[in-house]
């Protein structure tokens, strides 16, 4: 078996720490795994309140790459918004990604119009617009009420149901403790990611989660007709946090996706 490097992106609120399970199985049967924190996410110290834009969040992500030799390689994977970081991420060092694998992430084309429905959708899961019927996020606005808020956080009484609906109590339990807020200006520049043909030479995997309450199946669907992964996993029994609710099935897809490189 031939040693992989994986590295995983968290989405909004999370930190490296959500992947603890992944990470656990893959150094347990000879794998790397590093779980990143953005900045103003995890146990990185940054304010959230303070992030700028897109690439001010993922510096950790970019430093992390940047300092790998040149004859490596390794293997990222997203979680829900985390897709975004990632994407930007195979465009400034696309010789250093041999897989990219989107876990109900966004997944968007560099330079390409998305459509509306999906937008709001991506709007909705990033906190960027509320829902109607649903009021879901604390906004803090740190930079006066007449602006943008700074950072969002999911309203305590939503989170079993939109993030972790079927995830063990004891995940949502430890995930309760650990969230914090993210930075909105960061999520902002995640559909406006400049064109960078290098991406299409990264093959892509999707892993769709069936029973994901914030970013519906058909909606993921919608994405993927738009940007066709090489390979595409289904979850069927997953919420939105596989890495939770269907660890062992989603470590079985990675190495299933990794088994596809050559050597």
């Amino acid at each position: 078996m031939s040693e992989h490097h994986f590295v995983f992106v968290h989405g909004a609120g999370h930190g490296g720490w959500c992947w603890y399970k992944l990470a656990n199985s893959l150094r347990e049967n000879g794998h790397k795994a590093t779980c990143i924190d953005l900045k103003g996410a995890g146990i990185n110290p940054t304010d959230p309140n303070t992030v700028s834009s897109l690439d001010d969040y993922d510096e950790p992500l970019y430093a992390f790459l940047s300092q790998l030799p040149n004859d490596q390689k390794v293997i990222l994977v997203s979680h829900s918004v985390g897709g975004g970081s990632m994407t930007a991420a195979m465009c400034l060092f696309p010789s250093k990604v041999s897989l990219a694998v989107y876990v109900a992430a966004a997944m968007v084309k560099p330079g390409t119009l998305i459509p509306e429905r999906l937008k709001n959708v991506m709007k909705i899961c990033s906190g960027l617009i509320e829902e109607e019927t649903e009021k879901i996020w604390d906004y803090t606005f740190g930079n006066g009420p007449e602006n943008l808020p700074t950072s969002i956080m999911m309203k305590p009484e939503y989170v079993r149901d939109k993030f972790y609906n079927e995830s063990p109590m004891e995940d949502y339990t430890l995930a309760t403790t650990l969230l914090r807020p993210a930075p909105v200006m960061a999520f902002v520049g995640i559909m406006d990611i400049p064109k960078a043909p290098e991406t299409d030479k990264i093959p892509r995997v999707y892993v769709k989660t069936g029973k994901d309450h914030l970013f519906e199946p058909v909606l993921q669907e919608v994405m993927l007709a738009l940007w066709p992964p090489a390979q595409t996993f289904l979850l069927p029994d997953s919420d939105h946090s596989a890495f939770f609710s269907q660890p062992q099935e989603l470590y079985q897809f990675l190495l299933q996706a990794a088994s596809s490189l050559s050597p």
